[in-house]
């Protein structure tokens, strides 16, 4: 297993007429991680994971994938990553089995080595193996979509909004085989969501890019961190009175009686804050702290670029 499962230098890409999709991006995605990709529409995603999946054909720059330079070992470097696309991209015609059973013969995989049932297993469609794909269902057809991803037993698998639009219970379905495959079987996955929650929870490292651009890559725990914001909610006994907050601190009155006191952590201990609570003549009956969240560093990243922009 190399050190990273993808290496990308310098990549750029301008589109006929101009447009500059990627602005010299350098990015390493660690082998065996979880690793978030997020950004704003427009921001270059797509154009990424298509030049990643040799969809689209860079403008420069260098790219490896498992080890192999796309330039060198275009073959190599295809048969080691799977793509799970927004849009379904199957014959209406083919039944489950028999779409997994071709996209392996399209990869070269013996028929003696294909996994067929075992992926029609995972994703919950032993049932529909031989339903023509027309008559799935839209979940169905994305927990398909995902089997075909798998047919060559790729190191890398990008989820490319995997969960749009889908229920509750495909959602976790989904969430629960790549955790596995990427417990069990090291498989390094490359998620992309507009659901950040989603990436907050899943995701080892995240980089974001905006405007071709990458503006940020770190660790998950220490992207968190950059936000200095606090908020301590405190239900009090009864109705609280007016008072106002010490220098700094923000109050906001909430729907169930409630009060939102957002402070610099920086610059204010959370004892402070209650201690002048108290002071006020307020008796919490119930405390809890809001931490920043992913939304939170994504918007302060993104919307001052777009503003100064």
């Amino acid at each position: 297993m190399p050190g990273n499962a993808i290496e990308i230098e310098g990549l750029r890409k301008t589109y006929a007429g101009g447009q500059e999709a990627l602005k010299g991006i350098d990015l390493a995605v660690p082998a065996g991680s979880i690793f978030g990709l997020l950004g704003p529409n427009g921001a270059g995603k797509s154009t990424l994971i298509n030049i990643l999946a040799g969809l689209v054909i860079k403008t420069a720059g260098r790219v490896r994938i498992w080890g192999f330079d796309q330039d060198v070992n275009p073959r190599q470097s295809r048969a080691a990553i799977g793509v799970m696309p927004q849009e379904p991209n199957m014959d209406p015609f083919f039944t489950p089995r028999g779409t997994l059973d071709t996209q392996a013969g399209l990869y070269g995989v013996p028929k003696a080595e294909r996994r067929t049932e075992e992926i029609l297993e995972m994703i919950g469609l032993t049932d529909k193996g031989d339903a023509y794909a027309r008559s799935l269902s839209g979940g169905m057809r994305r927990r398909l979509l995902l089997g075909k991803a798998l047919v060559h037993r790729p190191h890398v698998l990008v989820l490319d909004e995997p969960t749009a639009g889908v229920d509750i219970e495909l959602r976790q379905m989904l969430w629960a085989n790549v955790r596995r495959l990427n417990e069990e079987e090291g498989l390094t996955v490359i998620l992309t969501t507009h659901y950040l929650e989603e990436a907050q929870e899943m995701c080892d490292e995240i980089a974001i890019i905006d405007k071709g651009e990458l503006i940020v890559r770190d660790r998950t725990e220490a992207l968190l961190s950059r936000l200095d914001g606090k908020t301590l909610v405190i239900l009090p006994e009864g109705e609280a009175p007016d008072f106002a907050p010490p220098p700094g601190v923000t109050l906001e009155r909430r729907r169930d009686g409630a009060l939102a006191l957002g402070y610099s952590r920086s610059e204010t201990s959370a004892a402070e804050v209650l201690d002048a609570v108290r002071a006020a003549g307020i008796t919490p009956r119930d405390v809890r702290s809001e931490e920043p969240n992913l939304e939170d560093v994504f918007l302060s990243l993104t919307g001052d670029r777009r503003k100064a922009g």
